[in-house]
């Protein structure tokens, strides 16, 4: 008789199979529910637009060289950073934002030694420290999601590295320039400071990259760039890192297509300041006309209490509506009634703000 096999579940790592990135809910699946043949996409924090005619071209013309492999050092890419972002030595790039902040823990922390997040906040920092055995070490905010600068000096004095976003991702929380001056001082280990959505505010954390040598600053052209698509990530780096980030990254981080598209994006900023300009609007109209409690944001996109309902009846209620939006209960330590909107296009706007005041 054949013995039973035990079920290979047992072979995975505890990690996952409890546990792992939470995604918006899919478009198709609302529309099909709600009878809507547009979705209001406002759950992803993404730009509505498609890439500017310039970037379309560039990523086209790219494909008749995909036979090839791209640079591995993405150095067209590179050179325009340094020629419209910021002329720092040492600029990476990666897989999205993600893959700058999973090669930037492979290549410093070991298992078993100490990552800090301040939360709550994008859950990549936590996944990506867990995966690599790291303990992960969680410094809630203060009641107003502001950052407890001591608390989180306290317990990130000693770790090899932390992780602090801002603006914060789901609360649209700034921390000014002098706190994380204050963080930098008062550590020995390195801060990765995610500057996802740093176009959207009015704070530049770029001069500190001058003063300290235990800053990275990460950052994307997912958002006001409009290249979620492509997964375009990079970050400003030590120059003491460059070696060892080069080793851990993944070979050929960058394709061909990404790279042309990436390189005509920061190119045009004329499309960068126009989108800005429309996420200030609306972020404003926003606050003013949502019937709930609203957090002052620097992103694009902001959050609101809809208690005493949940977060989740929330959600449910809007996708009914015909509007896709993120409940925030995945968030550590943020509570079950929170709820996070991005600024969309204008009608995907004025159908959100239709219903939530029917909420």
């Amino acid at each position: 008789m054949k013995q039973q096999s035990p079920s290979k579940e047992v072979l995975c790592r505890e990690l996952y199979t409890k546990t792992g990135y939470v995604f918006a809910k899919s478009p198709a699946e609302i529309a099909a529910a709600s009878g809507f043949d547009e979705v209001a996409m406002l759950g992803s924090n993404e730009n509505p637009y498609p890439p500017s005619p310039a970037v379309l071209e560039a990523a086209a013309a790219a494909l008749a060289a995909a036979n090839r492999y791209p640079d591995p050092k993405a150095g067209e890419f590179v050179a325009a950073l340094r020629r419209y972002i910021c002329d720092h030595p040492v600029v990476t790039s990666g897989l999205g934002m993600d893959g700058v902040i999973e090669t930037v823990i492979r290549a410093l922390v070991s298992p078993g030694e100490k990552v800090v997040v301040s939360t709550p906040t994008f859950s990549m920092y936590g996944l990506a420290a867990r995966a690599a055995s790291a303990v992960v070490v969680n410094v809630p905010r203060a009641a107003d999601f502001s950052v407890d600068v001591d608390a989180f000096i306290a317990a990130a004095a000693d770790a090899k590295l932390s992780f602090l976003c801002t603006p914060n991702n789901p609360t649209g929380t700034v921390t000014r320039a002098a706190d994380i001056e204050r963080i930098l001082s008062g550590i020995s280990g390195v801060l990765f400071l995610d500057n996802a959505y740093v176009e959207f505010c009015d704070t530049d954390y770029l001069p500190l990259l001058q003063k300290y040598d235990n800053l990275i600053i990460g950052r994307t052209l997912s958002k006001v760039y409009g290249l979620a698509g492509l997964r375009v990530g990079y970050g400003f780096v030590p120059a003491w890192l460059e070696g060892p980030y080069a080793a851990a990254a993944t070979p050929f981080t960058l394709n061909r297509v990404s790279e042309a598209a990436a390189v005509a994006a920061v190119a045009d900023t004329a499309y960068r300041d126009t989108f800005i300009a429309h996420v200030r609007k609306w972020r404003e109209t926003f606050v003013r006309e949502i019937p709930f409690p609203v957090l002052a944001s620097g992103a694009n996109f902001v959050l609101f209490d809809v208690a005493p309902m949940t977060s989740n009846e929330a959600m449910e209620a809007f996708a009914r509506a015909g509007v896709l939006v993120r409940s925030c209960a995945s968030f550590p330590g943020l509570g079950e009634t929170f709820v996070r909107v991005s600024v969309g296009d204008v009608w995907e706007n004025e159908r959100f703000l239709a219903a939530v005041k029917r909420l």
